[in-house]
């Protein structure tokens, strides 16, 4: 089942190319359409919760009907749809309804995918997941470099970019035919007692890491702070390398803290990256040269190899195998209710003084750390 593992890598590699021509220049897309640091954490915030919210659904109808992959390929099919009409906004109000949209496709297939990834090498689930986001983040990387191309040496707008990617969604969707998902049958479950059943310990887990979702609030104003210190087109060509950096570090450090979480224990290595949050946020809060950002994006990117698929792992290994689906979609759906709050609660305090989302994610993220600990 290895072979899935891979599979699902490469769905998500072209994906990721696809969005992550999007990611770095959405929030600066937003402002040229007339938007400000409050819309753009509200953006942030809708994407988020919408796909999350839908998490735990999607998760509990696919251990309800002992499928998987259906909900996989509808999810991917939607987010490439509504990347399609996102290239054709023209004013702010158009980007809040298709970036938001385009994540339901993230909801429908989540916790269906990370349940097949989970399910597939059950022995070294932390480095199936690994293996998975640095697949991802390959993708997230090219995808980087190649906006930055576009924009620096081919001048196209972010209009004509985003036209581009919604056409590599569309292809991602070819390896996914190949997956074989293992057979299953349907489970007599409700929702309400899928919740019920989930283990204590699986609870406490969800509630800290949900504490800590208020710390991490969208990634676009980590962009927006690198780029209100430079001018003219390195205002928009700086932050989408500081961006590719991030995403090199987050590639590169997937695998081995996947790894080190199979060998010392999740909770351990996940407490670790709670607290270089923290540290990395007080850095953003208080330097602001090119040196500086360069090791911040560093550390932002080494911070989510630390965080993203162990999180993912460590519910899996405290979830029931009838119900891991459901806890999958149960753990981003509540980290998705807490990210509109956390980013738009950072886009109030951006509009009282860039510096204060910053301050207030790392005291969260330490607090985080000490509860997990």
């Amino acid at each position: 089942m290895k072979k899935n593992i891979f599979l699902l890598g490469i769905v998500s590699f072209l994906n990721d190319v696809s969005s992550e021509m999007i990611m770095p220049i959405l929030p600066m897309f937003i402002l040229a359409l007339g938007g400000n640091g409050l819309i753009v954490g509200l953006i942030g915030g809708l994407r988020d919760s919408i796909s999350s919210i839908l998490k735990v659904f999607a998760g509990y109808w696919s251990d309800k009907s002992g499928k998987r992959k259906v909900f996989v390929f509808l999810g991917y099919l939607t987010s490439a749809l509504f990347k399609l009409l996102l290239g054709f906004s023209k004013i702010w109000h158009h980007i809040l309804i298709f970036a938001s949209l385009e994540r339901i496709g993230k909801g429908l297939r989540t916790a269906p995918r990370d349940a097949i990834i989970a399910e597939s090498l059950p022995k070294e689930r932390g480095t199936g997941f690994g293996i998975h986001r640095a697949m991802d983040t390959l993708g997230a990387i090219l995808g980087s470099i190649a906006v930055f191309f576009l924009f620096w040496f081919f001048g196209l707008d972010f209009r004509s970019i985003i036209l581009m990617a919604s056409i590599l969604a569309f292809l991602s969707l070819i390896p996914l035919h190949f997956v074989k998902e293992r057979k299953r049958k349907p489970q007599r479950i409700n929702l309400k007692i899928g919740l019920k059943n989930l283990p204590k310990s699986l609870k406490l887990f969800i509630l800290i890491s949900g504490i800590f979702a208020m710390a991490n609030f969208s990634y676009m104003f980590f962009i927006l702070k690198a780029q209100e210190v430079f001018q003219g087109k390195l205002a928009v060509g700086i932050p989408i390398l500081l961006y590719i950096l991030f995403n090199i570090f987050y590639a590169g450090f997937a695998v081995p803290f996947g790894k080190l979480s199979d060998k010392i224990g999740r909770r351990r290595v996940i407490a670790f990256g709670y607290l270089l949050f923290s540290l990395t946020c007080l850095g953003f809060a208080f330097f602001s040269s090119l040196i500086a950002f360069i090791i911040l994006f560093a550390l932002y990117g080494m911070v989510y190899a630390v965080i993203d698929g162990n999180q993912r792992a460590y519910v899996s290994d405290l979830s029931p195998e009838e119900l891991r689906a459901t806890a999958l979609g149960t753990f981003h759906t509540v980290l998705g209710l807490i990210a509109l709050p956390a980013s738009t609660v950072a886009g109030f305090l951006w509009q009282i003084s860039p510096k204060m989302p910053f301050l207030c994610g790392s005291i969260i993220g330490l607090i985080s750390a000490i509860l997990l600990v």
